[in-house]
């Protein structure tokens, strides 16, 4: 297994409504030396900035469920009624968590609603609208030979504490790796083993900066054999169907 390494991309501004990201990700690379076949990984709140997807609280006015919510959860109703409205489904509301279910099939969270490095106080970030398209786009347009594009953002777990940054947006990468009816070392058959390596890119990513540290690009080098020539299925494959949670 051959070693790799993510260095956080230097020269990357604060990003506002209606910036060229793409453009702007160009330039900075254009001043690394990036191999061919790196992986290059943008937490989402530059993709979702950049797209506007930003909710100015002051002009949200909040339903009955969402007062109600607020009143229970002790939280903004105006916040709540974003999230209300980027879920398609509220699985969950206890001792101030909201999980819910977004458009795009994530279980997260507030439904991925943020109020951190939203650029302005009084301002919600959402997730961009199709962070594969987002993703896919943004390779499009760079120049570096052969890149991948992850888009991702920090999840919790259930089984677990803490939170890990995981793909939600995926271009040029292998999403998952099946071993499933490969061998292991000593030649049993493995009958669940799928890496989902697009999750691993996303939280090595996460490691490489600080939270505080104003650097949302990750570049991955070493991890090509990963890498694809075509933008293939997307984060969208690490979605399981409705019928396989197991947690429903």
């Amino acid at each position: 297994m051959a070693a790799f390494s993510a260095r956080a991309l230097p020269g990357i501004p604060e990003i506002g409504p209606g910036d060229d990201l793409a453009a702007i990700l160009a330039a900075a690379l254009a001043a690394e030396v990036v191999s061919p076949g790196s992986i290059v990984t943008i937490a989402h709140t530059a993709v979702s900035k950049a797209e506007g997807a930003l909710v100015d609280l002051a002009a949200v006015e909040p339903s009955a469920r969402a007062r109600a919510l607020a009143s229970e959860q002790d939280k903004d109703p105006r916040l709540l009624q974003v999230v209300l409205d980027q879920s398609a489904e509220l699985l969950r509301a206890q001792r101030g968590v909201l999980i819910a279910r977004t458009r795009h099939g994530f279980v997260c969270a507030n439904a991925g609603v943020d109020v951190s490095n939203a650029g302005a106080p009084g301002r919600a970030i959402v997730l961009p609208a199709d962070p594969d398209a987002s993703a896919r786009a943004l390779r499009a347009a760079l120049e570096v030979p052969a890149p991948a594009v992850v888009v991702t953002d920090s999840f919790g777990r259930a089984w677990r504490h803490g939170q890990v940054d995981v793909a939600i947006g995926a271009a040029g990468l292998l999403p998952l790796d099946d071993w499933r009816g490969r061998t292991d070392a000593e030649g049993v058959e493995l009958q669940a083993t799928w890496l989902a390596v697009a999750d691993a890119v996303a939280a090595a990513a996460d490691l490489a900066r600080a939270k505080d540290s104003r650097e949302p690009v990750v570049v991955i080098e070493g991890l090509e054999r990963f890498v694809t020539a075509e933008d293939g299925p997307g984060a969208g494959a690490l979605l399981r169907a409705l019928d396989e949670d197991l947690f429903r």
